[in-house]
């Protein structure tokens, strides 16, 4: 991929909305079925949610954990080379010889090789309704910032429960991010309260797109407590949504977005211009 960031051209992306349950052979044909469909309506870049191979207790999905070298990644790797797109596979538990997992973004390319991953810096342990959530029993945190480059475009990478850290997504932005990815598998309670204003903060603070790929609750993922608000959103720089995909079990939709809009947008109302990270870093007077 080229090293320079495109300011000119536009990105197709695949939005995707899936229903994943416990059994990961099922899951793994709708995530190919996806991508197929994306592909054959022009997406370039393809995004899966996260937890798309299984989704269950925090037991279920570690016994379900899949190795990077496994014949589910090698399937994602032949579709996203006959899609002819780059796919990120938003957040699968992946398997190693590490005592914990990762809950990993990996990128595929559209040749079908492993371009990179992110490891998900930002766990999720949290009591949701009543349900305690405890992904740092069973995950590895990683420990660093991942952009990568699409047609020349710079693309940020993040996963679900990292959208609340505002932080992570200026970084990315300073580093020349013009499109943040957030595959997730929000819950049904916080996502009605908190997911379209958080994703489309993201989007306005930083002047960027926000291509946010979700999973909808199915009675595998509600019997597990578990239950999911589906509404994958893409949301553009100046904070308008383009596309919401609702309740739905299975939704592909393309969209184009113009990198020339981010220029215009960070033009006019400069706030990564403005970023003051000395003062951040000192500790506020109380007075």
């Amino acid at each position: 991929m080229s090293d320079s960031t495109n300011t000119g051209n536009s990105l197709c992306v695949g939005l995707v909305q899936l229903q994943p349950t416990r059994n990961v052979a099922a899951n793994l044909q709708w995530v190919l079925k996806a991508i197929r469909e994306a592909g054959a309506q022009g997406a370039e870049l393809v995004v899966i949610p996260e937890n798309a191979l299984c989704i269950g207790s925090n037991q279920e999905m570690r016994a379900a954990a899949v190795a990077i070298d496994g014949p589910e990644i090698q399937a994602i790797r032949a579709a996203a080379r006959e899609a002819g797109a780059v796919v990120v596979l938003g957040g699968f538990k992946q398997k190693s010889d590490r005592p914990l997992l990762q809950n990993t973004a990996l990128v595929i390319d559209a040749d079908g090789g492993i371009q990179g991953a992110y490891d998900k810096v930002h766990l999720f342990n949290a009591v949701v309704a009543g349900t305690s959530f405890r992904a740092s029993d069973v995950e590895a945190a990683g420990r660093q910032l991942v952009i990568a480059q699409v047609k020349g475009i710079k693309v940020g990478l993040s996963i679900c429960f990292d959208i609340r850290f505002p932080e992570l997504y200026r970084q990315l932005a300073l580093a020349g991010a013009q499109v943040l990815l957030i595959p997730a598998a929000f819950t049904q309670t916080t996502g009605r309260a908190h997911w379209d204003v958080l994703v489309r903060a993201r989007a306005i603070e930083n002047a960027a797109y926000v291509v946010a790929s979700a999973t909808m609750a199915s009675a595998d993922s509600i019997e597990a407590g578990f239950a999911t608000y589906g509404h994958a959103l893409a949301v553009t720089p100046w904070g308008e949504v383009m596309a919401d995909l609702g309740e739905a079990n299975f939704a592909v939709k393309v969209l184009a977005l113009d990198m020339a809009k981010v220029e215009q947008i960070r033009q006019n109302l400069p706030v990564l211009n403005s970023v003051q990270p000395d003062v951040y870093t000192m500790e506020p007077v109380v007075i």
